[in-house]
């Protein structure tokens, strides 16, 4: 069976997928690029003995010859990087977020619709067992139609901010807004019901001192209220509340279904530490308003490859997210990627949010972009709070404006990950 060729940007975060391209039956990992060269040193020695080319400059790299091209570079830099590839003609499998701004999200899209390149987009939290699971539940109508939803991913970063922003004061999760990494939390109920969201209210809560003491110069936490296309509506919640925790919850019309919440650590964290978020709860009838003949099961979903995936992170999804971009790449029609389109169904309510938090949480429009005529509305827009991209329309970082953060803060975590956090791999 011929492999699929498979160039991977970002050695760090990439490494799940470098390891999946080592063992898997349909593709190998034959290039790898990194801007730091001590990420590269500890891939060389890693994969001695493999023909792999190593590049610390995109362009280079991207000349290489493979079929596709992972993006697991910093959050809120993926949509350039996946135009470029794509106009190289490589299909581009792109970790979180797809894009930072409208202009970027415009782009993106008419990129993907020009080249007619494949784009997966890897929000792995849709393929954990019982997120899953709850979307073929769904497809089978099994609680009726959508009509209500909560789900979190809290992430409180105190405890191991150092391993994750290096103490650099711009690193990009020190300049994000409460809500722009919502896509572990809205993603897998818009992948279960294939529902576009139409409209959203942000709201943002505004205790900080544990975000400033790590740097960090969001709201403390967002609060999405999305309601989808068919009436629906979703509760999200991400940012740093206490402990962290995952949890999917969906209503229907003749049913509910949840998960359990799970507690994990996700900064080093083992497959195992995900297993709650495998159990799933599901009480349904068999009609709507059948309410005297109700059922109710409790288990631990399987899916048909958990024999491969085990050892792989976010619970084994890391897996199942590059074997569907790998399958669809080979012509397999039942690989479940999550395109372009969905991908921005994911992403812009959280865009949107805080655009709300900002106008006193009043309620905000979110474009479709399947629709080319929305497009020329935001073909411009650069809002974001990424001043190296916003030009005139920078954001604050949070509603309260945008803190200032004594360079200490940052010193101390750099010593910190200088002097506790050696090489994981």
């Amino acid at each position: 069976m011929k492999k699929v060729k498979i160039g991977v940007l970002g050695g760090f975060r990439g490494n799940s997928m470098i390891q999946y391209c080592k063992s898997a039956q349909n593709a190998e990992i034959v290039a790898i690029c990194d801007k730091n060269p001590d990420v590269l040193e500890r891939q060389k020695k890693n994969l001695a003995g493999m023909d792999i080319a190593f590049y610390a400059d995109f362009d280079e790299f991207i000349k290489h010859d493979m079929d596709g091209v992972v993006l697991a570079n910093y959050a809120h830099q993926h949509a350039p990087f996946a135009i470029k590839a794509m106009r190289a003609g490589k299909h581009v499998f792109s970790e979180v977020l797809p894009c930072q701004t409208m202009k970027e999200a415009v782009q993106l899209v008419e990129a993907v619709e020009e080249t007619g390149m494949i784009y997966a987009y890897g929000e792995n939290y849709c393929y954990m067992r019982a997120p899953y699971e709850m979307k073929k539940l769904y497809a089978q109508n099994k609680i009726g139609e959508f009509e209500y939803g909560e789900c979190e991913y809290i992430h409180n970063t105190e405890g191991g901010a150092h391993v994750l922003t290096y103490g650099e004061p711009n690193h990009w999760r020190n300049n994000v807004y409460s809500t722009y990494y919502c896509t572990h939390s809205l993603g897998p109920i818009i992948h279960a019901t294939g529902l576009r969201p139409v409209k959203v209210i942000g709201i943002e809560g505004t205790k900080t001192e544990r975000k400033l003491r790590v740097g960090s110069k969001a709201g403390a936490f967002g609060l999405m209220l999305v309601t989808l296309e068919n009436g629906g509506i979703i509760k999200g919640i991400n940012g740093g509340l206490y402990k962290d925790s995952t949890w999917y919850c969906m209503y229907g019309s003749k049913g509910s279904m949840e998960c359990n919440r799970n507690v994990h650590n996700p900064i080093d964290a083992h497959p195992n530490d995900y297993v709650q978020t495998f159990d799933l709860h599901v009480r349904y009838d068999e009609f709507s308003g059948d309410y005297f003949n109700p059922k109710e099961e409790h288990y631990s979903p399987k899916l048909s490859l958990d024999h491969l995936a085990k050892g792989y992170g976010h619970g084994g999804s890391d897996f199942y997210c590059m074997w569907h971009f790998i399958e669809k790449i080979k012509g397999n029609p039942e690989a479940d990627i999550i395109d372009v389109y969905e991908a921005m169904d994911m992403a812009l309510p959280g865009m949107f949010a805080f655009r709300s938090i900002l106008d006193n949480s009043a309620p905000k429009d979110i474009p479709n972009l399947r629709n080319k005529a929305e497009r020329d509305l935001w073909r411009n827009d650069t809002a974001c709070t990424d001043p190296e991209v916003a030009g005139d329309m920078l954001l604050p970082t949070s509603v309260n404006g945008t803190p200032e953060i004594d360079d200490a803060v940052y010193a101390r975590l750099r010593h910190l990950y200088e002097t506790h956090y050696p090489a994981k791999y």
